[in-house]
């Protein structure tokens, strides 16, 4: 395998990256370093990813041009883009970040898929997607077009134009909703993160719904794992499908979207208790009602997943939050 992964950088990226050269692959990890969050811990994780199997290029997926000539040079075999400018409330207030990446960059990425054919292009989408549903679990075989955020909106996108690409060009593609991603080296924006630090530093934390906020928490070695598993299984069209009952999660060509949570839902209020006790030391609250662009619920079904790939995500939050707590104190030497 030689593997393109875009946003390696990132907290998934960079698991993912580690993990794909533990299994042989050949890795050339793509970031443009942007400041949405601290460069200097991208830096700390691209430091991680070392060997004569890994390759850093920091360019952006806004820059066709520089895409090209890699996609030309390279000649990968698979494609994983993890890259995106992520946030639901950051798509508040900067709506064009989320075009240009997800979007404009996404479609420069597809059609270097196209014109430097790949066995498989597996890309992340979101739990953002659900939207306004609330039929519990979250299914890929719901409709999914309500969504109350722009970054919900460009991941529900991305979805759409690589089916385009399934269907025109049989690109086999594979779309993976992630449902709340946390764990060791995880993002700053995130709320285990913003929580642990303010806890520590004794400042309160903000907690929106009043606490109520019920999210289907999954730790980063479990999302590895079942996006490891997807990419090596090309999907294939479904022979099944009919367009009088047409199924979301499939198609006449080779193309599909699975879960990758925890399929368990835990409230907020739970989950700070949990960091309190790993930390042995009360929080202070500030509770506030839920921001727009939020959901109150996520809750994954990961059935399929399952069916196809025989793994299903089961590391529970308190045994994850331990996990994350101790990189914390490690990594600030606190």
């Amino acid at each position: 395998m030689r593997v393109l992964v875009t946003g390696a950088a990132g907290f998934i990226g960079f698991h993912l990256s580690r993990r794909l050269l533990a299994e042989g692959a050949e890795v050339v990890g793509l970031d443009n370093l942007n400041d949405y969050y601290s460069v200097d811990l991208k830096k700390a994780r691209l430091a991680q990813l070392h060997g004569p199997g890994f390759r850093f290029v920091q360019a952006d997926l806004a820059d066709k041009d520089a895409l090209r000539a890699l996609f030309a040079e390279a000649g990968f075999t698979h494609v994983v883009n993890l890259a995106a400018q992520a946030g639901v409330r950051y798509s508040l207030t900067n709506p064009e970040a989320y075009v240009e990446t997800n979007l404009v960059g996404f479609a420069h990425l597809l059609e270097c898929c196209r014109h430097f054919p790949v066995e498989h292009l597996v890309y992340a989408s979101s739990s953002s997607v659900y939207g306004l549903n609330t039929a519990m679990p979250f299914s890929v075989h719901h409709n999914v077009d309500h969504p109350v955020s722009l970054y919900a909106a460009t991941k529900k996108a991305g979805e759409l134009m690589a089916h385009t690409y399934s269907h025109l060009y049989r690109i086999p593609s594979t779309g993976l909703r992630f449902f709340t991603v946390y764990g060791p080296w995880g993002r700053p924006d995130m709320a285990l993160f913003l929580f642990t630090k303010a806890i520590l530093n004794g400042e309160p934390i903000t907690v929106f719904n009043h606490g109520k906020m019920r999210r289907d928490f999954t730790y980063i070695d479990d999302i590895i794992e079942g996006v490891w598993r997807v990419t090596q299984r090309i999907p294939e069209p479904n022979p099944q499908w009919s367009g009088d009952h047409p199924d979301p999660s499939s198609s006449p060509a080779p193309y599909r979207i699975y879960n990758i949570g925890n399929n368990n839902t835990v409230e907020l209020e739970y989950f700070i208790q949990v960091l309190e006790e790993t930390l042995g030391k009360k929080a202070v609250r500030n509770y506030m009602d839920i921001q727009p662009g939020d959901v109150p619920a996520t809750y994954a079904d990961v059935d399929d997943l399952m069916r196809d790939t025989g793994f299903r995500p089961s590391t529970p939050i308190e045994v994850g939050i331990q996990r994350f707590v101790e990189w914390y104190r490690s990594y600030h030497n606190v």
